[in-house]
């Protein structure tokens, strides 16, 4: 199947119910296929051809999603862009997947205009915000009042659907090739798991530059099922939101979760329509978990774990409320391989470890990534053998329940966020003064995780953590900036000469404690 397969099947069923809230903005499932059918023909008549790429660079909105769908419409490779990146980063991944047009909304339109890299293959900059076009961007909302609907392409499942970037261990975000069978796979492989009712009126918090927000809104148009979008995550305004128009349904990560229970005067029962909290993207404390299904006593947790390579979720484990389970560990689980997907835990060579064996967590299955764009090694070593090498460690019970219980690659997830360690390391020792460093993450009551470095200086060389936090602040995403500062004289190291940071680690945290 196809992305917009399921604008078709709610058209069908659903035609004049409401698929999209934005503000006071409302328009039924009638309405957004029209829009999406025309955005298609306009982004086809400004002469976007099948597989090239539409890069959008926007906050949650109405208007994101019909550009996103129009664009699988138009058969073109949709890659919603990172909304926290610096313009540098942006320019790298438009650059890097050769990204024919760039869309900004209000909100991103001074990131746009910081990129100073020349970008060859961009022939279009259009503007979807709700103002005047700036002088260079083609409002696209003109051109969507001349054309007239196009018939969708119906793109083969094979065939690529989405870029989106993930942080890279090279220093370098990587841009994941998903198919719209992987997407639609995901989809079904989820609502197999994850019940998903037509009558969810879904809060869209997680971002669609992720592939939670944008599976969740993909999930929403299969069933017929109403998004209702936020910029960006604010405590109180989503609790309003949530309230003044009925949300059943949210996808949240911990931090988020947190913060809501955290607002003052916030009265779960003013939320009596909500069913359904999932979490996903950072891992959960037990404190936290128990206090929010003491808050929301009706409603349905669930974790989920997955990645951008698996087109999101591969498996998922709902909270059950009975005292046996809740204190049981299998609450620590991230659930049992869902049916679209296939979980081992193996070793070194890929060999599958018994149960209780801590190893690497391996899936295979339809929802698996195409690949990394442009990056043939990096994608023969994910896919080894026909399995996606997550880099995440783990280990299975008997009963086929999955424990993450570390991250081999280093990365640190803090308030749902991926940061990659060298890309950090990277910038920091760009700083004269810096002779070598390593970063890590470290418990944080808020966040999840905290970024940390340890740096060491050049002899004679001096550097304070504020000026290595500017430093950082000039040249990456400030939620990957570190948040605390360690000087050391040495680092310690391996025989091989590579940093010992489970040692590093380890340090911190008696630190920490003394």
């Amino acid at each position: 199947m196809y992305l917009t397969a399921g604008l078709h099947r709610s058209m069908q069923r659903h035609p004049d119910k409401i698929a999209t809230v934005t503000g006071t903005r409302r328009q039924t499932y009638r309405q957004l296929v029209d829009r999406v059918a025309r955005t298609a023909s306009a982004l086809r008549a400004l002469g976007l051809q099948p597989g090239e790429r539409l890069s959008v660079l926007a906050l949650n909105s109405d208007r994101m999603i019909e550009l996103l769908l129009a664009g699988a419409w138009a058969g073109l490779v949709i890659n919603p862009i990172n909304t926290r990146w610096t313009a540098a980063e942006v320019a790298y991944a438009l650059g890097d997947c050769g990204a024919s047009a760039l869309a900004i909304d209000d909100s991103l339109m001074a990131t746009a205009q910081a990129i100073t890299q020349p970008l060859p293959a961009l022939r279009q900059r259009l503007y979807i915000g709700e103002t005047q076009a700036p002088a260079g961007y083609l409002p696209l909302e003109a051109q969507l009042a001349a054309a007239l609907p196009m018939e969708d392409v119906r793109s083969a499942p094979d065939t690529l659907a989405a870029i989106v970037y993930t942080g890279g261990t090279t220093g370098f975000p990587k841009g994941v090739m998903l198919s719209h069978g992987n997407l639609w796979a995901s989809l079904v492989g989820r609502m197999a798991e994850v019940p998903n009712p037509p009558h969810y009126v879904t809060l869209l918090t997680s971002p669609m530059f992720h592939v939670a927000g944008l599976g969740r809104m993909l999930g929403q148009t299969v069933v017929g099922g109403t998004c209702v979008t936020v910029p960006a995550f604010q405590p109180q305004p989503v609790v309003e939101i949530m309230a003044s128009e009925g949300v059943n349904d949210l996808v949240i990560v911990p931090s988020m979760l947190q913060m809501l229970l955290d607002t003052p005067g916030f009265d779960p029962q003013g939320l009596p329509k909500l069913e359904r909290i999932l979490w996903g993207a950072a891992p959960i404390t037990l404190p936290l978990l128990r206090r929010a299904l003491q808050a929301f006593p009706e409603v349905d947790f669930i974790h989920v774990y997955g990645m951008t390579e698996t087109s999101a979720a591969v498996s998922a484990l709902p909270i059950l409320r009975d005292a046996a389970f809740l204190d049981s560990e299998r609450i620590r689980s991230a659930g049992q391989a869902g049916v679209s997907a296939e979980i081992r835990i193996a070793d070194e060579q890929g060999r599958e470890l018994p149960p209780g064996t801590p190893g690497e967590i391996l899936v295979r299955g339809p929802a698996v990534m195409q690949g990394y764009w442009g990056r043939e090694e990096d994608t023969r070593k994910a896919l080894a053998g026909g399995w996606l090498h997550t880099g995440d460690g783990g280990v299975m019970d008997a009963h086929g329940y999955l424990y993450v219980i570390d991250r081999i690659k280093d990365m640190v997830i803090t308030g749902g966020e991926n940061v990659y360690p060298a890309e950090v390391e990277s910038t920091l020792t760009s700083h004269p003064a810096v002779s070598m460093c390593a970063v890590i993450g470290v418990p944080h009551e808020k966040w999840g995780e905290a970024v940390h470095a340890v740096v060491v200086l050049k002899p004679s060389a001096q550097a304070s953590a504020e000026e290595l936090s500017a430093h950082c602040h000039e040249r990456i995403s400030g939620y990957k900036c570190p948040k605390s500062y360690e000087f050391r004289d040495k680092l310690p190291l391996t025989a091989a000469g590579k940093v010992q940071k489970t040692e590093l680690r380890k340090s911190v945290a008696q630190g920490s404690a003394a």
